[in-house]
């Protein structure tokens, strides 16, 4: 109670309970939050939730209809009949693919041959230093593989019994988180995304557009993710066209793919092909 202006020794109590009361359930409220949040997107700031709420309310109600490898808006090849090829290497960061295949990309710069780098962010933590140089190299370039690895769906479809995103909001989280990721410690932000195991649907690859991203597929198989033998990469690698775009793997050291590579890159030098990065001509 007030008296001439003075809070009665009662109604200082209950004021204080009241606040404390606020205090504790603020608390609990961003603590609760805190749990769900992933450090990334604690990291993105206010302006990330006024994104993805954008993306979300534009494309929340779509519904997809293809869902593949090469669904449209994914583009497969490089714009250009010459003999040029565009070598992408994938990091996919799961529990048996954290490896660093380090004789590969040895390779690769001795070479000089250019690659793109997709790197998902789990593979970053564990290699961080291989990530640093080769992200300092001009020879190569940094793309986006997700955050999870996840294929990218707007509906929580799933292939090779792997989950895809289970709508736009995480299917943005998926993309932009890892992207700024990358950003924030190579100081440059990506302009290629492929989801884990290269499968969308087409409203996924809007989202992604939407968020400033190429999406890149493959017209070559190199390595099926990294199961292919020596000669299995060698013999894939030499069916490339002009324009073509090769997927293969640089996590899996154990494997078939840098020996492979390594047989097959001078045989296409005869037959007249050069390599290039994703970003020195324009996708299809």
């Amino acid at each position: 109670m007030r008296k001439g202006g003075v809070m009665t020794g009662i109604g200082t109590s209950m004021v204080a309970a009241t606040c404390l009361a606020a205090v504790l359930l603020l608390c609990t409220a961003t603590l609760r939050a805190g749990q769900s949040v992933s450090p990334e997107e604690k990291s993105a700031g206010a302006g990330y939730e006024v994104l993805k709420r954008g993306v979300v309310e534009r494309f929340g109600s779509a519904k997809p209809r293809e869902w593949g490898e090469t669904v449209t808006g994914v583009k497969t090849r490089l714009n250009s009949r010459e003999k040029v090829i565009a070598l992408t290497l994938d990091a996919c960061g799961s529990r048996s693919g954290m490896g660093f295949d380090a004789e590969l990309l040895a390779f690769l710069e001795r070479e000089k041959i250019p690659a793109t780098l997709f790197i998902n962010a789990r593979w970053i933590g564990p290699n961080q230093e291989s990530f640093s140089r080769l992200a300092a190299n001009p020879l190569f370039e940094i793309a986006n593989h997700g955050l999870g690895h996840k294929p990218a769906s707007v509906t929580g479809k799933s292939v090779y019994g792997i989950s895809g995103t289970k709508d736009p909001a995480e299917l943005v989280d998926e993309v932009e988180l890892n992207a700024r990721k990358i950003e924030a410690l190579t100081g440059r932000r990506p302009r290629f995304y492929r989801s884990g195991t290269a499968y969308y649907d087409e409203v996924a690859v809007q989202v992604a557009q939407a968020l400033g991203h190429q999406v890149a597929g493959f017209s070559i198989l190199g390595d099926a993710g990294a199961t292919y033998t020596r000669e299995e990469v060698k013999k894939a690698l030499l069916t490339s066209t002009p324009g073509s775009i090769i997927i293969a793997h640089m996590n899996h050291p154990q494997g078939g793919t840098a020996p492979g590579i390594m047989d097959a890159v001078p045989e296409l030098r005869k037959l007249g092909f050069r390599f290039v990065r994703l970003s020195d001509l324009p996708l299809k």
